[in-house]
């Protein structure tokens, strides 16, 4: 017979096993590994949930985009080239602020936002890809035919962008008279944008393509080039993940080089840009070496 104090040394650790089990259910502290969620069965993955073309939740909840369409490819083929079955997806908003944050914090287990891969962010999480090239660009009213470069943004005229953004302090940078407008939202920008409030919103030319079809295309995407012709700027998406998860970052990847090799990326870009696809092309999965450069 079981004396009281084994019986209570028993319910204590049950107790503490049951505890341990309700933190994980209800979101580790810890960074989570792609693989191993997937693996598990479910998986949290983020994205923007106001950039049409990009990363929308609608009305009803569901979700579209190129970030939504390539995590959710990326985590399916990793379980069939393992052989599990495709994990419950479970999408979570990861505004620019906070995406680190929600990382390292086993909030999400990857992210896919407009991720743009930097020296700055590579210091605290993990990328698989980059999977997108884009660049930055500006929108302008269709009707608006003098506005047809970055030059033509000089001698005051009105400049839209998110408050703190490096794309607008960038042109601010190349054009002292352009008169900087900051909103706290690019949705607010294209608003004012489309009354005239503005001139021209800067961002990068996929989520501008994205902004452009919302309004039936009386927006239209300019693009940017320096005075020798490159463009403006390179903007690299990953996909973020946990720092020194080398396993995931390799699963990423290969899953990414399928992609591409299918097809499925050309289909994924046609399908939410349309005729503004061609604002997004492939980049060179696995090759980080841009960084070195920044």
């Amino acid at each position: 017979m079981m004396n009281k104090p084994l019986i209570r040394r028993v319910a204590a650790a049950v107790t503490a096993i049951g505890a341990a089990a309700a933190m994980v259910a209800c979101g580790s502290s810890e960074p989570r590994s792609v693989v191993g969620d997937v693996q598990a069965g479910e998986v949290i993955l983020g994205t923007k949930y106001d950039q049409p073309g990009l990363g929308l939740r609608h009305p009803d909840k569901s979700m579209a985009g190129i970030d939504v369409d390539v995590a959710t490819y990326v985590v399916n083929h990793i379980a069939d080239a393992n052989g599990w079955a495709h994990p419950e997806i479970k999408w979570r908003e990861t505004p620019s602020a906070q995406r680190e944050t929600l990382i390292n914090n086993g909030e999400v287990t990857m992210i896919t936002a407009t991720y743009s891969i930097n020296a700055g962010r590579a210091k605290t999480v993990d990328f698989g890809g980059p999977y997108l090239l884009t660049h930055q660009a500006l929108l302008v009213r269709d009707d608006d035919r003098t506005l047809e470069s970055l030059e033509d943004l000089a001698n005051g005229r009105k400049l839209c962008s998110v408050t703190g953004s490096t794309p607008a302090q960038k042109i601010k940078d190349a054009l002292p008279g352009v008169q900087l407008q900051e909103f706290d939202s690019y949705s607010s920008c294209v608003e004012a944008l489309y009354r005239g409030k503005v001139d021209a919103l800067t961002t990068d030319a996929t989520i501008l393509a994205g902004y452009a079809a919302q309004y039936d295309n009386e927006l239209r995407v300019v693009p940017m080039n320096t005075a020798d012709g490159e463009p403006f700027t390179n903007e690299h998406y990953g996909i973020g993940h946990a720092k020194g998860d080398e396993a995931s970052t390799e699963a990423i990847n290969e899953a990414l080089r399928e992609m591409y090799a299918s097809g499925e990326f050309r289909r994924i870009l046609e399908r939410n840009l349309g005729e503004n696809a061609d604002t997004a092309d492939e980049d060179a999965i696995g090759d980080l070496s841009f960084l070195e450069e920044s």
